[in-house]
């Protein structure tokens, strides 16, 4: 009779600790699951701000290419004659300016 008590503490304590590791093998699993659902939702914002940076990157590598064209042009002899007529007034020998009245 003794035996069979202690048979049956050992089979009932067998599952219940199979219960434990089994319920805590499920927490695990679930904790697990909710960390890859916020990973992928951190991937799909990271992925979007890279995105973001690439155009800004484009759009300043634009803004430099016309910068440089500017610098060139700023280095002609056709700009320093444009600024020379538009701020200085000045004019070549001979030449005749109609100006509008107002």
């Amino acid at each position: 009779m003794a035996r069979r008590k202690i048979a049956y503490r050992k089979r009932h304590q067998n599952r219940f600790s199979m219960f434990l590791v089994t319920l805590v093998v499920i927490m695990i699993m679930v904790a697990v699951a909710v960390q890859s659902v916020e990973l992928e939702q951190k991937i799909e914002a990271y992925a979007a701000r890279e995105e973001q940076l690439k155009e800004q990157i484009a759009a300043e590598d634009e803004r430099t290419q016309e910068i440089e064209e500017y610098r060139k042009y700023t280095q002609t002899k056709a700009y320093v004659e444009e600024v020379a007529k538009d701020k200085l007034g000045l004019v070549y020998e001979g030449e005749i300016l109609f100006k509008e009245d107002d």
